[in-house]
């Protein structure tokens, strides 16, 4: 199981984004951390979402379902758009909010008091979002913080971080990485990618195509992509590269080789990555399929 940061809270005043480390990961307005699953799949196995400190349960919400906002729309949200949530007190005026969790996934009451740790519920898809995740928000006297930075914006700034010092480890800081890749025999959608459903790695040699496709986080205004595609006897056999307009937290992107009059070549496909920035690799990464 892979969990990361998606976004995190908006620094920037004025229309702009950014976050903490004077990067993109963010989005104009936003007051929380998005931790992200990798994809449906990850959701479906069941990841908890634990208290970050004792506290009273004060607020929750469960039954809302789990669906992508592009396919629900925002009218059937009418105002949840946490989805299923839990609120926690934890006096002297802090409070946290765990939001888009699993519906019935809920472990606590209201009026529960509850220690740092414990199960709250699941990573969901509930509400307004497009990716499993939970959206957690730290708020004092009614004022949303930065868990990363509550005091400061200026770049990097961790000194006053709320986090416990084996935590602040573990959510190192990371601009740009490789989300998920893979192959399908049609054109690659990232709806299908993150729901699982271009997950496979073996393929017949009569599929019409095969496509090479990747999802990134955190990419930066001029960054190049490279995707290559080789069959088995290492000849490339489709190619492709964008060079990204602006920062763009998501990119989703592929190459496909069609099928000519003949089937497939049997054997082992290989579809490597390349992101350049400022003409040095950032991200280099392969994955391979078959095909019988």
């Amino acid at each position: 199981m892979d969990c990361f940061i998606q976004n995190f809270y908006d620094h920037d005043p004025g229309p702009g984004a950014r976050d903490y480390a004077c990067g993109s990961l963010t989005y104009d307005g936003h007051t929380g951390t998005d931790f992200r699953l990798i994809d449906a799949s990850a959701m479906e196995a069941g990841v908890p979402v634990l208290a970050a400190a004792d506290g009273v349960v004060v607020a929750l919400r469960d039954g809302e379902p789990d669906i992508s906002i592009k396919d629900r729309g925002r009218e059937a949200l009418k105002g949840k758009d946490a989805g299923n949530g839990v609120r926690i007190d934890h006096g002297d005026g802090w409070e946290t909010q765990y939001s888009h969790l699993e519906r019935g996934s809920i472990a606590v009451r209201r009026g529960q008091r509850v220690k740092a740790g414990q199960v709250l519920g699941r990573i969901g898809l509930s509400g307004n979002t497009e990716f499993p995740h939970v959206d957690f928000a730290v708020r004092h006297r009614g004022r949303p913080l930065d868990p990363f930075a509550p005091a400061s914006s200026d770049c990097g700034d961790e000194a006053q971080g709320l986090w416990a010092q084996a935590v602040r480890a573990q959510l190192k800081y990371r601009p740009t990485g490789l989300l998920i890749a893979g192959f399908a025999t049609q054109a690659p959608r990232r709806e299908n990618a993150e729901g699982g459903l271009h997950g496979a790695v073996s393929f017949p040699r009569h599929a019409e195509a095969l496509a090479f496709w990747v999802e990134l986080f955190g990419l930066r205004a001029g960054d190049r992509l490279e995707l290559t595609l080789t069959d088995p006897d290492g000849r490339t056999v489709a190619a492709g590269s964008a060079t990204a307009p602006r920062h763009q937290a998501v990119w989703f992107g592929s190459v496909g080789h069609p099928r000519a009059a003949e089937d497939l070549r049997p054997g082992r496909y290989e579809g490597r990555i390349t992101l350049r920035r400022e003409g040095t690799a950032v991200i280099e990464a392969s994955r391979s399929a078959e095909v019988r």
